[in-house]
């Protein structure tokens, strides 16, 4: 798969659809059959997973041992907003109301390739994010770099 990755921001009409950008349908694997798992996210965002990349996280979530309490916490959060969603003709997807409600969305989202996945925002909670960080990127990547090295 090639990595989704960029930005843009899209409307959302009435009825909860939103455009996938091209560049991010493009990255698409054949196996997704143009079919995204959408659920909750961390920081007030939506996660759409590519249906084969879906199928990873599914095997994560399967070794979870449901006689812990904080496993249990992790199913009984993520897996109930799960929804399956297929590209339509004019290349949306379908957000459910709870998503929207759980991702405070309103008219516009910002959509941001993940690698692996999409997070779909608030445009104004994800400035808000951002802006709450009080390290600056730089020293952050800094962090990052000498854990993964």
């Amino acid at each position: 798969m090639g990595a989704l990755i960029g930005q843009e921001i899209h409307a959302i009409d009435s009825k909860g659809r939103v455009s996938i950008p091209s560049k991010m349908r493009k990255a698409l694997e054949p196996d997704a059959n143009e079919t995204f798992i959408v659920t909750k996210g961390y920081d007030k965002c939506l996660f759409a997973y590519p249906l084969n990349e879906w199928k990873k996280k599914e095997e994560f979530f399967k070794k979870l041992d449901q006689n812990n309490p904080d496993h249990r916490f992790i199913l009984r959060t993520f897996l109930p907003f799960c929804v399956e969603v297929k590209l339509d003709t004019q290349q949306r997807i379908q957000l459910t109301k709870d998503l929207i409600e759980e991702a405070d969305i309103k008219e516009k989202v910002k959509i941001i390739g993940i690698l692996d996945h999409i997070e779909i925002w608030n445009p104004d909670n994800f400035s808000t994010y951002k802006n709450s960080r009080s390290e600056s990127f730089e020293d952050i990547v800094a962090k990052a770099v000498s854990v993964a090295q």
